[in-house]
This record gives structure tokens, sequence and C-alpha cells, in this order.
């Protein structure tokens, strides 16, 4: 297993919801249309020049220039609007998509209505609407699209044509429907890629909404089931810890040094057995806060690596503390029982020699525990933060690393896992600092 160096990172994505994703989406979509909007107006000067000066056609210049600069200020207007602002809704592309209508009706009502081939632009605007919109928006640019269509075979300004040019006004109609469909191709192919990219990354964040959503839901279940436990288990503690006592006082073992030493070992076990089942029943359904405790970063993980020492059995626990300006923060039971949790995984793997390194970056701290067991199983790495993804082989096994990854991830880190190249595995927890101040 040590033969390559294998990574796998689980990183941790912040908190948002389904609304937001869209929002994020339509935002990127917004801005495809005002690029699409800008090449829209460099097409129609130019298309403008050439009707005007190569084929001497002439056109109502101002009022199609004045079209021209209400569209560029819609634009510029639309650019400053969502440079700031990221939520997008459903209506608000509806209107972008509305007031690019309108612009292509008015030109067209100025250039020959329906006779101008640039009229089949209008399924531009249709295709877009299908791709960006709820079906309801769709249909209404639709249904506007053709009333707007219906309207300018009945009513627009004739253009008015050369004198030696009415002979060929097939085929300029017949060059203006060819220009039309490489100018419709063009734009959708490119921004149509470019939407369906957006789409599909909303899809992907959605999906993994629904992984975390689905993870969460198990981590209730087993905080009530862990809860119910640790209830169950308060009984038969306390009996125990009376029998003990009892015990301690009666003749045949105060006598016998060996068997008082043994009892002492089984009190200390006991005494931790019920600390343990009292941070289950503290931090069982309380928010962050409610069971948390104020202390500084290297107060509160000097005394973990000293309590960690003291109640587990290993040769060798190298603790290293790099973090060099200490500062007040708030830890809760859930965050010392994840670190925990890394450093038992780690002692189970290696019970001969485990090492904690803790270093601070700016506003990052940085937890690595490394040790020198068999290290990680490609499938293990894949798979990293995952439920019941185990290389011990029991039922239910799998479970410690799925707990780190969900409690590191409602602080906005990130969990990572690599096997090293001189054997051993390393785990590295990073946390921002503004998640832990007071």
């Amino acid at each position: 297993m040590r033969d390559t160096e294998n990574h796998s990172t689980f990183v941790i994505l912040p908190d948002s919801g389904v609304k937001e994703l869209q929002h994020s989406a339509g935002h990127k979509n917004m801005l495809q249309l005002i690029h699409l909007r800008w090449l829209a107006v460099f097409g129609q000067i130019s298309t403008i020049a050439l009707v005007t000066l190569g084929f001497g056609i002439h056109l109502p210049i101002l009022p199609m220039l004045y079209v021209l600069a209400g569209l560029i200020a819609f634009n510029i207007g639309s650019h400053l609007r969502w440079h700031e602002e990221v939520r997008v809704s459903n209506r608000e592309l509806l209107l972008a998509l509305l007031v690019d209508v309108a612009t292509l009706t008015a030109q067209l009502y100025l250039s020959g209505g329906t006779g101008n081939p640039f009229a089949f632009l209008f399924l531009l605007q249709v295709i877009l609407s299908a791709v960006l919109l709820e079906a309801w928006s769709t249909w209404l640019i639709v249904a506007l699209s053709t009333a707007c269509l219906m309207g300018l075979s009945r009513f627009s300004l004739p253009l008015k044509l050369p004198p030696d040019s009415v002979n060929s006004l097939f085929s300029l109609y017949r060059d203006g429907m060819l220009i039309c469909f490489l100018l419709n191709a063009a734009l959708l192919v490119f921004f149509l890629t470019r939407i369906n990219s957006n789409l599909k990354e909303r899809d992907a964040q959605l999906a993994d909404l629904q992984k975390r959503a689905a993870e969460e839901e198990h981590i209730v279940k087993m905080g009530l089931l862990a809860s119910g436990a640790a209830h169950e288990l308060g009984t038969p503690l306390a009996t125990l810890s009376v029998i003990l006592g009892d015990w301690r006082r009666m003749p045949q073992f105060t006598q016998d040094a060996e068997l008082t030493e043994e009892l002492t070992e089984m009190q200390r076990q006991l005494q931790r057995c019920k600390s343990i089942v009292s941070s289950i029943l503290l931090s069982a359904g309380e928010a962050r806060g409610e069971s948390s405790v104020k202390t500084t970063i290297n107060t509160f993980l000097n005394d973990l690596a000293e309590d960690f020492r003291a109640t587990r059995i290993l040769q060798v626990f190298e603790y290293r503390n790099s973090n060099p300006h200490d500062i007040p923060v708030v830890f809760d039971v859930a965050l010392k029982q994840m670190i925990c949790n890394v450093l038992d995984n780690a002692l189970e793997a290696s019970p001969h020699w485990l090492a904690l390194d803790v270093q601070r970056q700016e506003e990052v701290l940085t937890l690595l525990v490394t040790d020198r067991g068999p290290g990680f199983q490609p499938h293990i790495l894949d798979k990293l933060g995952q439920p019941y993804q185990s290389t011990k082989g029991r039922a239910g096994s799998g479970l410690g690393l799925f707990f780190v990854v969900n409690v590191v991830r409602k602080l906005g880190g990130t969990v990572s896992a690599r096997n090293r190249l001189e054997g051993g595995a390393a785990v590295e927890v990073t946390l921002p600092i503004s998640a832990l101040k007071l």
C-alpha cells in the first residue's frame, strides 16, 4: 500500500440552499445574456452599415439608432446591477428576454417587418427562453413573439430599395436568410454550450446538497441513538460505581495491594465511561454555544493532548504545538470528540507511535495526525467521509471519519487524508479561526 503516495481530499462546501444555487446559475446565465446583447448591438450596427453603404438600401437611420441607444443603455444598467447583485430570479431573466424581443420587434418594424429575413431571429429568443426560463415564462415568450410577428406582417415601414435592385430582391432576401441562419446557428451553439455548462454545474451542486442532507439526517439518527444509549447506560454505570466503592472498603481487597491497584484502575475507567456518557448527553441535540467552553487555542489543545495521553494505552505520543499566538476561542464537546476520533482511529492502526502536530497560518488552524500503521486502502481514500467505509470489517464501522467530516463541515473547514511515503497514514484537519473565535 505504500509503494505510491495516495491522496484524497474531502472539500467542505459552505451551507447553502437550493434557492441560492438556482440564483447563482441564474446570475451566470444573466451575464451570458448581457454578452449576447453586446454582440447584438455590434451586429445591428454592422448590418445597418452594410445594408446602407454596401447595398444602397435606405433605412430610417435615426429611429434605428434611437432603438440601439435604448438597448445599449439597458445593457449598461444590467451590467452595473448584476455586477454587484448575484441573486437572479426567473422573472428578472424573463424581463431581460422581453426587452430583447421588444428591441428586435422595433428594428424589424423600421426595416421591412416580416419581409426582412432577420425576422427569424425571433427563434433565437424562443430557444433561449426554453433553456433559461420556467415553462410558463417560455410560453409567454412564444406568445409574444408570435404576436409581434403577426403584427409585423401587417404593420411595418417598407424597405426603400434602389431602382436597380428591384429585380434582385429575391437574391437579397436569400442572402439575408443565409446570413440569419449562420448567425442563429453560431450564437446558439456558442451560448447554449456555456449556459448548459452553468446548468450542469448547478445540478452537480444540487446533487451534493441532497447527499449532504441525507448524511445530516443519518447523523441526527445517530445522535438520537447515542443519546438514548447514554441514558440507558447511566443506571448500570452508577450501580457499578457503588459496587466498586463497596469493594474498596472490604478487608479482603484492602489487604491485597494488587487487587487495590486493579480496583483503582477499574474506577478510573468507569469514571471515563461516565464522562463519555455525560459528554454525549451534553452535546446531543444542542447548538454550538450551549455545550461550549470559553478557553484559548493552546489551552484547549494542550489539555486535550494530555487527557488523551492519560486515558489511552500507547507507547509513544508526540504532540507538537507550533501555534505562536494564543487567542480566546470557544470549543464545544463535538469538536473535542471529533479530534479524539481522529486520534483514536490512528491509535487503533498504530498503537506503538502516534503524532499530533498543530500549526496556524494566518486565519487557518491546521491539525495533522500521523501514524505508522498500514495506511488507508485506495477505496477508502476515494470515498473519504462516506459512512460505513472501513478496513475493520465490523458491522457499523467506518462512522469515525464520517463524523469528523460533518463536524468540520459545519465550521467551514476541510478534511484530507493520504498515505505517507515512509509508511503509515496522515489525516489533516483545517479549521478557520473565525469559526472558533469568541
